[in-house]
C-alpha cells in the first residue's frame, strides 16, 4: 500500500511541477469531488473544483519526498505521511510535513484530504 500511495503522491508533486495543465488534468482525475485540502496561513479549500481553481500558473522547479510512513485507516483507506523540500522559481525553498488521505474508489485511490505544516 505504501509503494501504491506514495507513487500516486509522487505523480501529483511531478505534474504540480510540470505546467498548470498537467497539475489540473491530474488532480482532476485523482481528487474526490467532496475532497478537502488545507494549507499555511490558514488556506482551507474545499470540494475538487475550489482545488482545480486554485492552481496557480507558477511550477515548483523541483521536489523531493522524504521518510513516507502510511497509515492503514481500513482495507479501503489510508493516510500517507512525509516530508517534503520543493523549489519554486523566485521564492525560499518550502519545507513541510504533508499527510495525504486516500480512499478506495473501485480499483483508484482517490484523494479525500491533504494537508501541508511548514517546518
Amino acid at each position: 500500500m505504501l509503494d501504491e500511495l506514495l507513487h500516486r503522491e509522487t505523480a501529483g508533486w511531478r505534474a504540480l511541477s510540470t505546467s498548470l495543465e498537467a497539475a489540473r488534468e491530474f488532480y482532476a482525475a485523482v481528487l474526490r469531488d467532496d475532497a478537502v485540502m488545507l494549507f499555511p496561513s490558514g488556506l482551507r479549500l474545499v470540494g475538487k473544483a475550489a482545488i482545480l481553481d486554485s492552481f496557480d500558473a507558477r511550477p515548483w522547479r523541483g521536489f523531493a519526498l522524504e521518510s513516507p510512513a502510511v497509515i492503514e485507516l481500513g482495507s479501503d483507506a489510508a493516510a500517507l505521511t512525509y516530508r517534503v523540500a520543493a523549489d519554486g522559481a523566485g521564492s525560499e525553498p518550502y519545507r513541510a510535513l504533508a499527510s495525504s488521505t486516500y480512499v478506495r474508489d473501485g480499483r483508484e485511490w482517490r484523494l479525500a484530504l491533504h494537508q501541508q505544516t511548514p517546518e
